[in-house]
């Protein structure tokens, strides 16, 4: 442990990926697309990586999901099936991924980072304003439970670019103006997170130094993009979500195929 402290450019590093990763979550999700690959370039295994983001991640989606909450933008007992179903699908994926090889999966892990940013690149997210919750339907109900198991048990299994799938699915379920659909994501991403920081604790597969690092400044970088999201709204959030999204596939492109 006392190594690790003798490494201070390498905690700025993480500090550093770690305000700017919060920044980009709490608006438009993501920020695992950056703080996965800083872990991993560390050279942690990718079990120890994926259970050291966790921690670093609860940190980060608790001060924009709280922010978010405190402005009237989330209502937990509307969406409760949507948080039972996400709590359900994050311990069964944590379980999942704990039974891969180290091999394995820093061969998928990559692949899979890159598909995320692809596939958030492309699908479609229409610019709506609708500021309302939608009808309570038994169809509605349906479908937060699957989106919470599927997106619970992904951010279980790897993680990055949870936030975006939140966002972009909500925007295609629920109709929701991109502030609340960020809302519910933000909220429905700590709840995994929490549920896989729990079992990786539990498998001694968490590095306590390096993700308190990350955490702390993701609480600043949370907090400082939630309040800009909330204040200026779709027309800010909207370019930032497309521009992280570009950025971050070409970037994972590089790394994974040329170098």
């Amino acid at each position: 442990m006392l190594e690790i402290f003798e490494q201070p450019s390498l905690l700025f590093l993480l500090s550093l990926v770690g305000l700017l990763a919060g920044f980009i979550d709490a608006i438009a999700g993501g920020g695992g697309l950056l703080t996965v690959p800083a872990l991993l370039t560390t050279g942690l295994p990718p079990h120890l990586t994926l259970g050291t983001n966790k921690l670093a991640a609860c940190f980060g989606s608790f001060t924009s999901s709280l922010t978010f909450y405190r402005k009237k933008l989330f209502d937990p007992i509307f969406w409760l099936s949507s948080a039972i179903a996400t709590a359900i699908g994050a311990f069964i994926g944590t379980i999942a991924v704990n039974l891969m090889s180290s091999e394995a999966l820093n061969k998928v892990l990559p692949i899979i980072i890159l598909l995320c940013a692809v596939y958030a690149l492309l699908a479609k997210t229409a610019l709506v304003e609708t500021t309302t919750l939608p009808l309570k339907t038994a169809r509605l109900k349906l479908q937060q439970r699957l989106q919470g198991v599927v997106l619970g048990f992904y951010d279980g299994v790897a993680g990055p670019g949870t936030g975006t799938f939140w966002v972009v699915s909500n925007l295609a379920l629920y109709k929701m103006n991109i502030l609340l659909s960020s809302a519910l994501a933000k909220s429905m991403n700590f709840i995994s997170n929490f549920v896989s920081l729990v079992v990786f604790l539990y498998l001694d597969q968490v590095n306590i130094v390096y993700g308190l690092a990350m955490g702390v400044f993701m609480v600043l970088g949370s907090w400082l993009g939630a309040h800009s999201a909330i204040r200026y709204g779709s027309k800010f959030i909207r370019p930032v979500f497309i521009s992280v999204v570009v950025i971050m596939a070409l970037r994972l492109a590089y790394e994974a195929w040329v170098i």
